[in-house]
């Protein structure tokens, strides 16, 4: 990979099998710094997996992945050093109930990156301003909708300072008058120049805000272009019965 053409993170022809269901058949895609790209597809398309398996939280059975100039899949990677860089937000919050949003934000700074105390609590009340929770930082997720349950866990992936985040439907558990807060975090995030990752259906944000949209179908990248051209003039077959689907 040449560092110089801004490729942040490769993927070269991804396999990924769970016993004889072929998931991932062969992906390949790149991600640019400062980059959003979306990924779209039908359930069952190897879209949640390939995030996954870019992040280690899936073990690939072939291919490669490169990240920042690195393998990540060659043996003796330090898996942990490399998720402090690719940070990941899920489509459950997985908050701890007994801890404050700021003690959430806190545990890996503390155990991670062995920060003191009261450098942990500083950063981590920084980045839930900067989620626009300031005001949340004592409550505990039971006290917080799931729209502010979800900016915290991104602010928790923003602590330890990602060069990289990846988002697998960050709002697909939300009720839909609160998607609009996750998207506008994800939004201010593109604007300081977060290289992103995502997995959503949320077809408006994608269009509106995403450089590249992927469209993958089992288990492979169907196309992938700019979300005009994606959007109103998908070459596949594949991609214009999905968006027909979704758009009624």
């Amino acid at each position: 990979m040449n560092s110089s053409d801004g490729v942040i993170l490769e993927v070269t022809d991804l396999h990924m099998a769970f016993g004889t269901l072929e998931v991932l058949r062969g992906v390949s895609l790149s991600l640019r710094q400062s980059e959003l790209v979306f990924i779209l597809g039908p359930s069952g398309s190897g879209k949640s997996t390939l995030l996954r398996c870019c992040n280690r939280l899936e073990q690939a059975q072939k291919g490669r992945i490169i990240f920042d100039g690195a393998d990540v899949m060659a043996p003796g990677t330090n898996i942990n050093e490399y998720r402090r860089h690719i940070g990941m937000v899920f489509q459950s919050f997985n908050l701890y109930p007994h801890l404050s949003a700021a003690q959430n934000v806190m545990l890996a700074l503390r155990k991670v990156l062995k920060k003191s105390k009261d450098e942990a609590r500083e950063i981590s009340l920084k980045q839930l301003d900067r989620v626009g929770l300031s005001d949340k930082a004592e409550n505990f997720p039971a006290q917080l909708s799931g729209g502010q349950q979800q900016r915290v866990a991104i602010a928790r992936a923003l602590a330890l300072d990602p060069k990289v985040m990846l988002f697998d439907e960050p709002t697909s558990a939300l009720d839909p008058e609160l998607v609009g807060e996750v998207l506008n975090v994800m939004k201010d995030l593109k604007d300081i120049g977060m290289t992103m990752l995502v997995v959503s259906h949320e077809m408006r944000f994608a269009r509106a805000a995403a450089d590249r949209i992927i469209f993958m179908d089992d288990g492979v990248i169907v196309e992938q272009g700019p979300p005009e051209k994606l959007f109103t003039n998908p070459e596949h077959q594949r991609t214009r019965e999905f968006l027909r689907q979704i758009e009624h």
